[in-house]
Protein backbone atom coordinates (compact mmCIF):
# COMPACT_ATOMS: atom_id res chain seq x y z
CA UNK A 1 0.00 0.00 0.00
CA UNK A 2 1.67 3.46 -0.75
CA UNK A 3 1.28 6.39 1.16
CA UNK A 4 -1.39 7.36 -0.95
CA UNK A 5 -3.93 5.09 -0.51
CA UNK A 6 -2.94 4.74 3.42
CA UNK A 7 -4.18 8.44 4.16
CA UNK A 8 -6.90 7.74 1.96
CA UNK A 9 -7.46 4.20 3.98
CA UNK A 10 -7.88 6.38 7.37
CA UNK A 11 -9.77 9.28 6.71
CA UNK A 12 -12.33 7.10 5.00
CA UNK A 13 -11.86 4.75 8.81
CA UNK A 14 -11.83 8.48 10.62
CA UNK A 15 -15.18 9.39 8.55
CA UNK A 16 -17.59 6.26 8.97
CA UNK A 17 -20.39 7.26 11.04
CA UNK A 18 -21.02 6.02 14.38
CA UNK A 19 -21.91 1.99 14.42
CA UNK A 20 -21.59 1.69 11.15
CA UNK A 21 -18.38 -0.48 11.27
CA UNK A 22 -17.53 -1.43 7.32
CA UNK A 23 -20.57 0.76 6.26
CA UNK A 24 -19.13 1.96 2.44
CA UNK A 25 -18.55 5.47 2.14
CA UNK A 26 -20.90 8.14 -0.12
CA UNK A 27 -18.05 7.50 -2.88
CA UNK A 28 -18.95 3.74 -3.57
CA UNK A 29 -23.08 4.48 -4.91
CA UNK A 30 -21.38 7.64 -7.19
CA UNK A 31 -18.79 5.28 -8.40
CA UNK A 32 -20.96 2.15 -9.12
CA UNK A 33 -23.44 4.74 -11.34
CA UNK A 34 -20.62 6.07 -12.98
CA UNK A 35 -19.51 2.77 -13.65
CA UNK A 36 -23.05 1.96 -15.63
CA UNK A 37 -23.51 5.00 -17.65
CA UNK A 38 -19.88 4.57 -19.02
CA UNK A 39 -21.16 0.56 -19.75
CA UNK A 40 -24.83 1.45 -20.93
CA UNK A 41 -23.65 4.35 -23.33
CA UNK A 42 -19.82 4.72 -23.26
CA UNK A 43 -17.61 7.60 -23.18
CA UNK A 44 -19.91 9.80 -24.94
CA UNK A 45 -22.26 9.70 -22.06
CA UNK A 46 -19.57 11.72 -19.70
CA UNK A 47 -17.94 14.60 -19.38
CA UNK A 48 -14.45 15.34 -19.19
CA UNK A 49 -14.01 15.41 -15.74
CA UNK A 50 -16.15 12.33 -15.36
CA UNK A 51 -14.36 9.99 -17.49
CA UNK A 52 -10.91 11.47 -15.50
CA UNK A 53 -12.73 10.73 -12.51
CA UNK A 54 -13.40 7.12 -13.77
CA UNK A 55 -9.94 6.50 -14.44
CA UNK A 56 -8.61 7.42 -11.45
CA UNK A 57 -10.94 4.79 -9.72
CA UNK A 58 -8.29 1.93 -9.98
CA UNK A 59 -5.26 4.42 -9.40
CA UNK A 60 -7.02 6.06 -5.86
CA UNK A 61 -9.18 3.37 -4.99
CA UNK A 62 -10.03 4.20 -0.88
CA UNK A 63 -11.01 8.45 -2.16
CA UNK A 64 -13.60 10.15 -3.92
CA UNK A 65 -11.98 11.30 -7.44
CA UNK A 66 -14.27 13.48 -8.60
CA UNK A 67 -12.31 16.41 -6.80
CA UNK A 68 -8.41 15.50 -8.00
CA UNK A 69 -10.34 15.02 -11.68
CA UNK A 70 -11.90 18.25 -11.88
CA UNK A 71 -8.58 19.87 -10.21
CA UNK A 72 -6.50 18.22 -12.80
CA UNK A 73 -8.87 19.71 -15.73
CA UNK A 74 -8.35 23.11 -13.84
CA UNK A 75 -5.09 22.97 -13.43
CA UNK A 76 -4.20 21.93 -16.66
CA UNK A 77 -6.73 23.09 -18.94
CA UNK A 78 -7.87 19.81 -20.60
CA UNK A 79 -7.61 16.11 -20.98
CA UNK A 80 -4.51 16.11 -23.71
CA UNK A 81 -2.47 18.31 -21.39
CA UNK A 82 -3.77 16.04 -18.37
CA UNK A 83 -1.94 14.06 -20.07
CA UNK A 84 0.71 15.23 -21.29
CA UNK A 85 1.33 17.35 -18.22
CA UNK A 86 5.01 15.76 -16.58
CA UNK A 87 4.57 13.76 -13.70
CA UNK A 88 6.05 16.68 -10.94
CA UNK A 89 3.43 18.57 -11.88
CA UNK A 90 0.94 16.60 -11.79
CA UNK A 91 1.53 15.25 -8.18
CA UNK A 92 1.62 18.84 -7.42
CA UNK A 93 -2.44 18.98 -7.96
CA UNK A 94 -4.26 18.06 -4.55
CA UNK A 95 -5.56 14.30 -4.25
CA UNK A 96 -2.86 12.82 -7.02
CA UNK A 97 0.35 11.33 -5.71
CA UNK A 98 2.61 9.34 -7.25
CA UNK A 99 0.89 6.30 -7.96
CA UNK A 100 -2.13 7.98 -9.66
CA UNK A 101 0.49 10.45 -11.56
CA UNK A 102 2.86 7.45 -12.82
CA UNK A 103 -0.82 5.60 -14.13
CA UNK A 104 -1.73 8.75 -16.15
CA UNK A 105 1.91 8.85 -17.61
CA UNK A 106 0.95 5.31 -18.17
CA UNK A 107 -2.06 5.66 -19.84
CA UNK A 108 -0.73 8.35 -22.03
CA UNK A 109 2.04 6.07 -23.17
CA UNK A 110 -0.31 3.49 -24.16
CA UNK A 111 -2.34 5.97 -26.17
CA UNK A 112 1.04 7.46 -27.89
CA UNK A 113 1.74 3.85 -29.10
CA UNK A 114 -1.72 3.15 -30.18
CA UNK A 115 -0.91 6.72 -32.60
CA UNK A 116 2.19 5.40 -33.81
CA UNK A 117 0.93 1.69 -34.43
CA UNK A 118 -1.59 3.66 -36.72
CA UNK A 119 1.22 4.81 -38.87
CA UNK A 120 3.05 1.98 -39.25
CA UNK A 121 2.74 0.61 -42.93
CA UNK A 122 1.03 3.78 -44.17
CA UNK A 123 1.53 6.02 -46.92
CA UNK A 124 2.36 8.87 -44.28
CA UNK A 125 1.88 11.73 -47.25
CA UNK A 126 -1.66 10.55 -47.79
CA UNK A 127 -2.06 10.20 -43.77
CA UNK A 128 -1.28 14.03 -42.55
CA UNK A 129 -4.10 14.59 -39.95
CA UNK A 130 -2.73 10.85 -38.51
CA UNK A 131 0.90 12.65 -38.73
CA UNK A 132 -0.34 15.91 -36.69
CA UNK A 133 -2.33 13.88 -34.49
CA UNK A 134 0.93 11.50 -33.45
CA UNK A 135 2.97 14.13 -33.19
CA UNK A 136 0.50 16.60 -31.11
CA UNK A 137 0.20 13.83 -28.81
CA UNK A 138 4.00 12.83 -28.12
CA UNK A 139 5.16 17.06 -28.27
CA UNK A 140 2.82 19.50 -27.71
CA UNK A 141 2.87 19.21 -24.17
CA UNK A 142 6.57 19.00 -23.35
CA UNK A 143 8.11 21.19 -21.49
CA UNK A 144 11.76 21.33 -23.35
CA UNK A 145 11.77 21.66 -26.57
CA UNK A 146 12.36 18.12 -28.96
CA UNK A 147 13.96 17.34 -32.37
CA UNK A 148 12.22 14.68 -33.77
CA UNK A 149 12.92 13.13 -37.37
CA UNK A 150 10.28 10.55 -39.01
CA UNK A 151 12.35 8.58 -41.37
CA UNK A 152 10.72 7.15 -44.54
CA UNK A 153 11.38 4.87 -47.18
CA UNK A 154 10.34 5.35 -51.29
CA UNK A 155 6.87 4.34 -50.26
CA UNK A 156 6.51 6.93 -47.89
CA UNK A 157 6.34 4.44 -45.20
CA UNK A 158 7.37 4.94 -41.70
CA UNK A 159 10.76 3.50 -41.17
CA UNK A 160 11.93 4.47 -38.08
CA UNK A 161 10.66 7.88 -35.36
CA UNK A 162 13.49 9.20 -33.55
CA UNK A 163 14.02 11.68 -31.46
CA UNK A 164 17.34 13.32 -32.27
CA UNK A 165 18.32 16.05 -29.58
CA UNK A 166 16.53 17.45 -26.33
CA UNK A 167 17.03 21.17 -25.75
CA UNK A 168 16.15 23.69 -23.32
CA UNK A 169 12.44 25.40 -23.36
CA UNK A 170 13.22 28.07 -25.89
CA UNK A 171 16.11 25.89 -28.19
CA UNK A 172 17.48 22.43 -29.63
CA UNK A 173 20.40 22.24 -31.21
CA UNK A 174 20.40 20.22 -34.61
CA UNK A 175 22.97 19.00 -36.05
CA UNK A 176 22.16 18.39 -40.18
CA UNK A 177 25.25 15.49 -40.72
CA UNK A 178 24.11 13.32 -37.60
CA UNK A 179 20.76 13.85 -39.04
CA UNK A 180 21.59 12.63 -42.84
CA UNK A 181 24.10 10.11 -41.88
CA UNK A 182 21.44 8.31 -40.05
CA UNK A 183 19.10 8.49 -42.80
CA UNK A 184 21.22 7.17 -44.33
CA UNK A 185 22.47 4.39 -41.96
CA UNK A 186 18.34 3.58 -41.70
CA UNK A 187 18.30 3.64 -46.18
CA UNK A 188 15.77 6.24 -45.38
CA UNK A 189 14.58 8.18 -48.85
CA UNK A 190 12.89 11.03 -47.36
CA UNK A 191 12.29 12.81 -43.81
CA UNK A 192 9.44 14.46 -42.52
CA UNK A 193 10.97 17.21 -39.84
CA UNK A 194 9.29 17.84 -36.28
CA UNK A 195 9.94 19.90 -33.20
CA UNK A 196 7.85 21.59 -30.64
CA UNK A 197 7.64 24.96 -29.40
CA UNK A 198 7.31 24.51 -25.60
CA UNK A 199 5.95 28.55 -25.23
CA UNK A 200 2.37 27.30 -27.38
CA UNK A 201 3.93 29.57 -30.38
CA UNK A 202 4.66 27.17 -33.52
CA UNK A 203 5.45 30.54 -35.37
CA UNK A 204 9.24 29.69 -36.69
CA UNK A 205 11.72 31.67 -35.64
CA UNK A 206 14.79 32.53 -38.61
CA UNK A 207 17.10 30.25 -36.77
CA UNK A 208 13.92 27.26 -37.45
CA UNK A 209 13.95 28.70 -41.19
CA UNK A 210 18.02 28.36 -41.51
CA UNK A 211 18.30 25.44 -40.10
CA UNK A 212 15.80 23.66 -42.22
CA UNK A 213 17.60 24.99 -45.12
CA UNK A 214 20.55 23.83 -44.15
CA UNK A 215 19.05 20.33 -43.62
CA UNK A 216 17.06 20.65 -46.51
CA UNK A 217 20.71 21.76 -48.92
CA UNK A 218 22.93 18.73 -47.06
CA UNK A 219 19.91 16.06 -47.99
CA UNK A 220 19.33 17.12 -51.78
CA UNK A 221 22.22 15.75 -53.36
CA UNK A 222 22.38 12.85 -51.70
CA UNK A 223 18.91 11.77 -52.45
CA UNK A 224 17.20 12.78 -49.37
CA UNK A 225 13.89 14.46 -49.76
CA UNK A 226 13.02 16.95 -46.90
CA UNK A 227 8.79 16.39 -47.41
CA UNK A 228 8.15 18.79 -44.27
CA UNK A 229 9.25 20.50 -40.91
CA UNK A 230 6.31 20.75 -38.80
CA UNK A 231 6.18 22.79 -35.84
CA UNK A 232 3.88 21.83 -32.96
CA UNK A 233 2.29 24.10 -30.63
CA UNK A 234 0.44 23.15 -27.87
CA UNK A 235 -2.89 24.24 -29.66
CA UNK A 236 -2.19 24.56 -33.12
CA UNK A 237 0.56 23.45 -35.76
CA UNK A 238 2.86 25.36 -38.29
CA UNK A 239 3.86 23.42 -41.51
CA UNK A 240 6.49 24.81 -43.66
CA UNK A 241 5.51 23.56 -46.52
CA UNK A 242 2.08 24.96 -46.12
CA UNK A 243 3.92 28.66 -45.61
CA UNK A 244 5.89 27.81 -48.50
CA UNK A 245 9.24 27.65 -46.92
CA UNK A 246 10.17 24.73 -48.50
Amino acid sequence: MDGEDERSFFAEEQFSPAGKTGAKPHYHGHRDRLRQRFAEAGSAALLDYEILELFLFRSIPRADTKGPAKALLERFGSLPEVFGAPERLLQEVDGIGASAARDIKIAAALAQRMLKADLRNRQLLTSWSQVIEYCTAVMAHEDREQFRVLFLDKKNQLIADEVQQTGTVDHTPVYPRELIRRALELAATAVILVHNHPSGDPTPSRADIDMTKTIVDTAKPLGITVHDHIIIGKKSHVSFKGLQLI
